[in-house]
């Protein structure tokens, strides 16, 4: 700090001081030089205090750097990539507060300190922390859909109609490399509805051989088109043996599942009660399921299929009603159904089913039948459905279909060409054939479908489809007793994060 020379602060105060400017005395003079000498001293104590205390202080901390791994690769493992080295400064900042203008800077500097990493991978953010061991990543899943039904003797069918078949929110996430966890809600009926929740422990038993153990609201592992997700489904809706040959609680249910994985397929067991839901006036539905699968062929541009599966259920006093109104085509034409009629009296249920497909190269096939019998009251015989669904696709834009081995059903494609990077994305062509039957009750009912489909994938997670049904209905009872066909132009929009 520079001091003010005397003949300056003099000639400041002559200014300043009219009076002593005209007629200055020697004592004048003499009292204003001790003045300014006392405040010259006092103000080089003061330089001299502030001086200490400035070698005093340790230097304001700087936010570390964050010096990337070199050429880390892709851990193909599950556990992610490395996360990047953290070169800390030798202060924390929090040691020095900041002033009001600082604050979000160091808010900033706050969260550079964290080490937290972000990578973007199917249109949302996953989040790691510096070291690698937590992880977290929200989830959300779009499809609207809209359908058109014509051709049909009932004017009451022939209908146009939206729905939004998913509005899906959710997180996932782990802890360390074992602990993982995943909860999703459902807004599409205009009411929320829990889907997945659970929390999960994966871990290896050799090189080859891996699981994991989760508990809580679970989708079911079964049937190749029932284990797939709804925004991954080649076609609009799941088949019919996805739709029909399932336990009364539907595709979720509260329990525990395992689930073990080896070169070439998967197993996997779970006992199950009800959905989520508010009623514990009676004892939940009681549901076993197993299945496994297996690719003993596999290459890098193909695979065979062989799969089986199978449940069992014991039904609770709540839950004694097997009434079944399956829908044909779209979901969203509520006049679309296979009806059974009334059906009280169900004890339980036993299902099964086999599979049989795959693909080489863009081209891939799958067939699946299966069967279920609800067991009734002494005083009524058991209901029998059966159904069973070829389905064929092809990617004409040449990628190969997105079969995943680990689990043995689909999910999203690795488009070649993105339309959001200038190319014309994915373009793939779907064929069905399926059918359902309704059997020795009072009031049988049947009915198929012949379905032609085109997809088209804007990049992995966002996609147009569309569906031409053929359909035939053959009910007993109901509004629309007998006999009737006709044709349902159906399309969506689907994004998936």
């Amino acid at each position: 700090m520079k001091t003010i020379p005397i003949s300056c602060a003099l000639g400041a105060l002559l200014t300043a001081t009219p009076t002593l400017a005209q007629t200055p005395s020697a004592q004048d003079l003499a009292d204003l030089v001790r003045q300014q000498a006392a405040e010259i001293a006092d103000l080089r104590e003061r330089v001299k205090e502030l001086e200490t205390r400035s070698e005093a202080q340790p230097p304001r901390a700087t936010p570390p750097v964050l010096a990337e791994s070199p050429a880390a690769p892709e851990d193909t493992s599950g556990q992610g990539t490395q996360p990047p080295t953290l070169v800390t400064a030798p202060y924390a900042p929090q040691l020095i507060p900041p002033g009001p203008a600082e604050r979000d800077i160091a808010r900033a500097r706050s969260a550079n300190l964290a080490g937290v990493t972000t990578e973007w991978g199917a249109g949302l953010p996953v989040f790691h922390s510096a070291d690698g061991e937590y992880t977290f990543k929200p989830r959300g899943r779009i499809l609207a859909d809209v359908g058109s039904t014509f051709g049909s003797d009932h004017d009451g069918r022939n209908i146009t109609t939206t729905g939004m078949r998913a509005l899906r929110l959710g997180f996932e996430g782990g802890v360390g490399t074992h602990f993982f966890y995943q909860i999703e809600a459902d807004f599409s009926e205009n009411a929320a509805e829990i889907m997945t929740a659970y929390v999960g422990w994966r871990d290896a038993l050799s090189d080859d051989v891996s699981f994991d153990l989760r508990a809580g609201h679970l989708f079911n592992d079964r049937a190749f088109d029932g284990s797939t997700g709804s925004d991954s489904t080649a076609f609009l809706e799941r088949n019919t043996v996805a739709n029909t040959i399932v336990p009364e609680r539907g595709y979720y249910g509260v329990g525990a599942m395992a689930r073990a994985f080896f070169p070439r397929g998967h197993v996997s067991l779970s006992i199950t009660g009800d959905r989520v839901d508010g009623d514990q006036s009676d004892s939940d539905s009681r549901t076993i399921t197993a299945r496994a699968h297996v690719n003993p062929l596999r290459s890098d541009t193909g695979a065979l299929h062989l799969g089986a599966w199978g449940f069992d259920e014991s039904l609770a006093s709540s839950a004694q009603d097997l009434t079944r109104n399956t829908f044909m085509g779209t979901r969203f034409n509520g006049a679309l159904r296979v009806s059974t009629g009334a059906l009280e009296g169900g004890t339980g249920t036993t299902g099964y089913g086999f599979e049989l497909g795959g693909y080489q190269g863009p081209i891939w096939v799958m067939a699946e039948a299966g069967q279920r019998l609800a067991r009734r009251d002494a005083a009524r015989p058991d209901f029998r459905t059966r159904a069973y669904a070829v389905s064929a696709g092809w990617f004409l834009t040449g990628e190969l279909p997105p079969y995943n081995p680990r689990n043995g059903s689909f999910g999203q494609p690795r488009v070649l060409d993105p339309v959001f990077g200038g190319g014309t994305g994915a373009i793939e062509l779907t064929g069905r054939y399926e059918q359902v039957a309704f059997q020795n009750i009072p009031q049988p009912a049947d009915g198929w479908t012949a379905t032609l489909g085109a997809n088209w994938y804007l990049n992995s997670f966002t996609r147009i489809q569309v569906n031409g049904i053929y359909w035939q209905i053959d009910n007993a009872t109901g509004p629309y007793a007998g006999s009737d066909s006709g044709q349902t132009l159906a399309a969506r929009l689907g994004v998936t994060f």
